[in-house]
């Protein structure tokens, strides 16, 4: 059971940490670098009109782009791992995976740690004004497992009561407010922050959806062949 774990989760995870790197570079990392133009006062913004000054074109850096990809596939590898495990106590509880319903598993994990932690704590550009990176951390931590119940909950409970408890979970960690800056400033553009934003929402929804099917497949098929 672990070994079947450990493989579909590391190969899942390096299949769909490669797409999210691939797409990362394509649509996230130029917004990224043009925010830290910025932020280093290279480009200044006060309201001005944009001109061509202010769309740079960014080349490919093998060693730094190399380690974005394999620091991607590590975590998502990770994320895989919880998910199949998770996986394998659904299916000892009678819960059929399949590579049809894996997109659903997916898009719970997408929901959980990134969808729900953004509500309030969005992604940001450099040099965004932002609160202690402690509370930050346990909030995201907090917002995270909150979530994540109450996507179990969601799929697998019964009765009013785990309904009302998705609705706790998903609304607790918001209600009590993530941590915030004294004051909101940054020197790069509104429109370049919500840009990275919806980016990395996006990939992040196209690579967990992924995760989700090719570990509920790999999952499946393992059961196959071990009976």
């Amino acid at each position: 059971m672990l070994g079947r774990i450990l493989t579909s989760g590391l190969i899942a995870g390096a299949v769909a940490g490669l797409c999210a790197a691939v797409l990362q570079l394509l649509f996230i990392q130029p917004v990224l670098l043009h925010a830290e133009l910025y932020e280093g006062g290279e480009l200044v913004h006060f309201g001005a009109a944009s001109g061509p000054a202010d769309r740079p074109e960014f080349g490919l850096d093998p060693v730094r782009d190399g380690l974005s990809v394999i620091f991607s596939m590590l975590t998502y590898a990770g994320y895989a791992l919880i998910l199949v495990a998770l996986m394998a106590l659904a299916e000892g509880r009678g819960a059929v995976i399949s590579v049809r319903n894996g997109i659903h598993w997916g898009v719970g994990g997408f929901v959980a740690v990134l969808l729900a932690p953004a509500f309030s704590l969005a992604p940001e550009v450099p040099g965004v004004a932002a609160a202690d990176i402690l509370p930050r951390q346990v909030w995201w931590f907090a917002t995270v497992f909150a979530a994540g119940a109450a996507m179990w909950l969601l799929a697998f409970g019964q009765g009013r009561l785990a309904w009302g408890a998705v609705v706790v979970l998903l609304l607790a960690p918001h209600v009590v407010g993530a941590p915030e800056p004294d004051s909101f400033s940054g020197p790069a553009p509104t429109e370049l922050g919500a840009l990275f934003a919806t980016r990395v929402l996006g990939v992040g929804l196209v690579a967990w959806a992924l995760l989700g099917i090719v570990s509920a497949a790999l999952w499946s098929s393992g059961g196959e062949t071990a009976s």
